[in-house]
């Protein structure tokens, strides 16, 4: 009895030993061991050592941030605080319209050159040349000697400015120069007898996305207050200018704030605040600085100059969709293509023209419009620069003279043209056309809702001047312009649309049934 527990014993030892083993087999080299070594582990961080506070860097940059108060006329939008973003387009309601009334409520206004209309019928209450405050801001010391960096739109509308330092000193300041593109502006102040603590540009295309920043400024007349928080985005477009490229933080920042700057945790300067996204006037954790290193080259120019000189070619451009990319033969959708070139301007005068694609300025690649204007500008005029395009299916490289960017540059107006009675149905694209009066382009008369070109926003009375870059008078032209595309094996065609003596150019997907 004692040797059958025995064997059973050793049998089942034996059983234990050998699935053990097998298993293990299974697990290195069978199907579930490849689907465990081939798992990726789960993202971890080893948390940094976190600091106390910002108590130690508060204390050194603090003194170096001031109060801005503006004297003037009053005028509409003069309070100093940071620019409201409201919807685009809101401003293009008409006056009666509810939406309109309820975003002017809360402080989403056309400034000063758009609500003259309304300024005009407000009745003046200051004696003709009385000035009062009429703005408050921040700013900041970046000399010291006295040189303040604060924002456009908080000493745009003033004749006389103060600077209140951080404790409690005013002093009187005299403005150097502004640049509304940019929103900047520089002060002086003028004392021998004072050296003023100052803080200097960072290096913000160091920062990244959840670093953190500390604001200082002077929220509702509070002067000194500070702020903390990350940085949420970059690189954001709120629709203010050609020149945008904001750094978007979640620090509070509210009325007031405006030309104070946003520290690293090293003390330098990596943004300045100049605008809230904000549906009640207050923060809302959605603020946006202009880059410290837009804002160092300006400021260098406003100290010398007095105002910005800026690179100008004269071209009406717009960013390369996909749809864009497929139909020129691009493999990537990067650069900017001319809608159109300005007659008379360095681009015209270098021989680009409509349909042509920017893809780098002197070696360096263009990654959209704003990348584009953002590089022209930085050349100094009477320089040459060698641009990049892609033409014809190849790239070609042209040298351009930069001129200085006038003060209200005017593009090239686009040829328009009254319909006749020769009107022809492109089925496949949804559009009815007729050549145009004077023989360039053919005008749109109607676009069938469901068609790719209405989704794309053509619509009755736009002109269809080129397509794929081929001048088009006929229908014959635009069939033989999409045979060449489709020989090519392209997989759309692009057409130069003009509307209201501007350029853009659509993209549309080719018909794959077609002969």
């Amino acid at each position: 009895m004692s040797k059958a527990r025995i064997s059973v014993y050793r049998k089942g030892v034996a059983a234990v030993a050998l699935s053990a083993a097998l298993a293990g087999a299974f697990v290195a080299t069978g199907p579930l061991g490849t689907l465990q070594d081939a798992r990726a582990e789960a993202v971890r961080v080893t948390p940094p050592q976190q600091a106390v506070g910002f108590a130690d860097l508060v204390e050194k940059v603090r003194p170096a941030v001031v109060s801005v108060r503006v004297k003037g006329t009053p005028k509409a939008d003069a309070d100093g605080g940071p620019r409201f973003v409201g919807p685009r387009g809101f401003d293009q309601l008409p006056d009666g319209h509810p939406l309109k009334r309820f975003f002017r409520d809360f402080g989403f206004e056309p400034r000063d050159d758009q609500n003259g209309s309304r300024q005009a019928k407000r009745p003046k209450k200051n004696r003709p040349g009385h000035e009062r405050p009429i703005a408050q801001g921040s700013g900041f010391f970046i000399s010291e000697d006295g040189y303040v960096v604060t924002n456009n739109h908080v000493i745009s509308s003033g004749d006389a400015f103060t600077v209140v330092l951080d404790d409690g000193t005013e002093l009187d300041a005299k403005l150097i120069g502004s640049d509304p593109r940019t929103d900047l502006a520089v002060l002086k102040v003028n004392d021998p007898k004072q050296k003023f603590t100052y803080v200097a540009f960072g290096d913000d295309n160091k920062i990244r996305i959840g670093d953190w920043v500390v604001a200082v400024g002077n929220p509702f007349g509070l002067g000194g207050t500070v702020t903390s928080g990350i940085v949420s985005a970059r690189g954001r477009d709120i629709g203010a200018g050609p020149y945008d490229d904001f750094i978007q933080i979640d620090a509070a920042v509210n009325k007031g704030n405006s030309g104070g700057p946003t520290f690293d945790l090293s003390g330098e300067v990596i943004g300045i605040n100049t605008a809230i996204f904000s549906p009640s006037g207050g923060s809302v954790g959605i603020a946006f600085a202009i880059p410290a290193s837009t804002a160092k080259q300006v400021v260098d120019q406003l100290i010398k100059k007095g105002s910005v000189e800026r690179g100008w070619i004269g071209v009406q451009i717009q960013p390369v969709t996909k749809d864009i990319a497929s139909s020129l033969g691009l493999s990537e959708d990067k650069g900017a293509i001319i809608a159109s070139p300005q007659q008379d301007g360095p681009a015209a005068k270098a021989g680009l023209k409509a349909g042509d694609v920017i893809t780098a300025v002197n070696g360096e690649t263009v990654q959209d419009p704003r990348d584009l204007a953002r590089k022209v500008a930085a050349i100094a005029p009477g320089e040459k620069a060698k641009i990049s395009i892609w033409r014809n299916g190849k790239s070609e490289e042209v040298t351009v003279g930069i001129e200085a960017m006038p003060q209200d540059p005017k593009l090239a107006a686009a040829q328009g043209g009254s319909q006749n009675d020769e009107s022809v149905t492109l089925d496949s694209y949804g559009l009815t056309v007729v050549p145009s009066e004077d023989g360039k382009g053919l005008v749109v008369t109607d676009v069938d809702p469901d068609s790719d070109a209405a989704d794309r926003g053509i619509r009755s009375g736009d002109v269809i001047v080129t397509v794929n870059s081929q001048e088009v008078k006929s229908v014959n032209d635009i069939n033989k312009a999409i045979s060449e595309a489709t020989k090519a094996g392209r997989k759309a065609v692009l057409l130069q649309v003009q509307r209201n003596d501007e350029s853009r150019f659509v993209a549309l997907p080719l018909d794959i049934d077609q002969d």
